[in-house]
């Protein structure tokens, strides 16, 4: 079954909307924006038709997003309203070279908990999505993380940023440097969304990432992380804060452990996000 399909056929029903009817206008979404963005090359048209989409659905429901967010020059605050988290275009400069690393992502957060998922590849037509507590999907298969559980055999996947100033770049490196000591490999693949499916789908064992851009780059993964069996946490070893800036995603706690324990020593750049206390 190609991506074009997604799970459910039903009409919304405008009375009690459950979670398949959030995740079905996600679908939706996501590949009008997938196929916008295949034209236009434009960001925020993406987002643009992602919100316009969702607000006809949930009229109630607030959003934050990466181009919404650069306009405004803030992210707006989490709270327990059901809140969209998108990314119109995971991977922009991997789409202007033609690597073919891009994606759509779309996480619907209820309670401050994401609860429907969606990350979309339209060069490769790859279709991830999770609802919590109902498992993950790869254009409607199910998936499952690795079986891997020691760091020497496990292939990780970190991102190099945009931040290039020496103390970034020294801290940036110095956990390159004691990764690649310790695990069979690693990868920069240039989205971090796609880093974390990834990880859920069983082609990579570890994804961890320290100042991305913002909740919409992580949000969808976590939950299909997550729903495929892995953990998400903080990269030195503590709970996951959606808002924080800092993942560490692994196919099992043991590998999150091992991961987290070779970088929470090391110092980080004064523009890097620090952990921060959970709730």
């Amino acid at each position: 079954m190609g991506a074009t399909e997604g799970p459910g056929d039903k009409p919304i029903d405008n009375g009690t909307r459950g979670m398949e009817d959030y995740l079905r206008v996600a679908l939706l979404a996501a590949k009008q924006a997938g196929i916008v963005d295949l034209v236009t090359e434009t960001d925020k048209k993406c987002e643009e038709i992602i919100f316009s989409s969702i607000r006809d659905a949930f009229p109630d429901h607030k959003f934050i997003g990466e181009e919404d967010s650069a306009a405004q020059g803030f992210t707006a605050d989490l709270t327990d309203n059901p809140t969209w988290m998108v990314d119109p275009v995971d991977g922009t400069t991997n789409f202007v070279h033609r690597f073919p690393f891009v994606c759509v992502c779309i996480g619907l957060a209820i309670d401050k908990k994401v609860a429907v998922g969606v990350v979309y590849n339209p060069i490769l037509d790859e279709l991830y999505t999770a609802m919590r507590g109902k498992g993950a999907f790869l254009n409607g298969q199910p998936i499952n993380v690795s079986g891997c559980t020691d760091l020497g055999s496990a292939l990780i996947i970190t991102e190099i940023g945009v931040t290039r100033d020496d103390a970034t770049l020294d801290a940036l490196f110095g956990r390159i440097s004691a990764i690649v000591k310790g695990a069979r490999s690693v990868r920069c693949m240039g989205s971090c969304a796609l880093d974390m499916c990834s990880v859920a789908c069983g082609r990579a064992e570890v994804s961890y990432e320290v100042g991305f851009g913002g909740p919409w780059d992580v949000a969808a993964a976590s939950l299909i992380v997550e729903e495929a069996g892995g953990h998400v946490a903080d990269p030195a070893g503590g709970p996951f804060d959606i808002m924080g800036r800092r993942v560490l995603a692994a196919s099992n706690a043991g590998l999150v452990e091992q991961v987290a324990a070779l970088i929470a020593p090391l110092p980080l750049g004064p523009k890097e996000p620090q952990p921060s206390a959970v709730s």
